[in-house]
């Protein structure tokens, strides 16, 4: 055990479990998007859809206000149970999930898109892929901590669930990259195309951050 782990141990004083309070808005701000892009689907911008934007955006204020508290009142140096850079890289990591969960509904509410519908079929199966990925990133934060606080031993477990996040996120890109292929080859109007595929992209960077964020967490327990 390093010495700022032995302080910790010996303070009681814990500042990782704030990353798993973080993560809560994350985790609901993924429901309301697949919520939302269902609702689109079915009824394009009504007041569900407006709704559930407004949503998002609260999501967002709580999930930036839990990280300035965190942030600020972090202890010295000596008394992190990990490196400072490290912890203060996987909070910015972790929060970008939700605003490009922001950015991905002002986009796909912008204003009305006429494209094929198949192409927002498919919207909604990049867009469970992608918050799949951000669902296993908890189950990879909890492997680190407990891991770090020593209620487990068992590195190679809590790797393993990097690499999920990991493959998961494989699997989110290759089927974003198609759809906006797809997209591309779709007889309609340049800007209709152009709001459409930024909006794919945003919602392939949700889980494009949850994997960098599973990556700062291996950093995080390397020997």
């Amino acid at each position: 055990m390093n010495l700022s782990r032995l302080l910790t141990s010996l303070t009681g004083r814990k500042c990782l479990p704030g990353l798993l309070e973080h993560y809560d808005p994350v985790s609901k701000g993924v429901k309301v998007v697949e919520a939302a892009l269902k609702e689109y689907s079915a009824g394009g911008h009504g007041l569900a859809f407006q709704t559930l934007t407004v949503e998002i955006d609260t999501l967002e204020g709580q999930a930036d206000k839990i990280k300035r508290r965190i942030r600020n009142h972090l202890p010295r140096d000596i008394f992190l149970e990990v490196d400072k850079t490290l912890f203060l890289n996987y909070t910015r990591s972790q929060d970008n999930i939700l605003d490009e969960a922001q950015e991905a509904l002002n986009w796909l509410g912008m204003r009305r898109m006429d494209l094929p519908a198949s192409l927002f079929v498919s919207a909604r199966a990049v867009g469970r892929e992608a918050c799949r990925t951000v669902e296993l990133l908890k189950p990879a934060l909890q492997g680190t901590m407990d891991l770090i606080y020593g209620k487990t031993k068992d590195r190679s477990a809590v790797k393993d669930s990097y690499h999920e996040v990991r493959v998961q996120h494989h699997k989110a890109s290759k089927a974003a990259r198609k759809l906006i292929k797809d997209a591309f080859e779709t007889e309609g109007e340049c800007r209709d195309i152009y709001q459409f595929v930024t909006f794919v992209e945003h919602l392939h960077d949700m889980g494009h951050n949850a994997e960098g964020s599973a990556d700062v967490l291996r950093a995080m327990i390397a020997r």
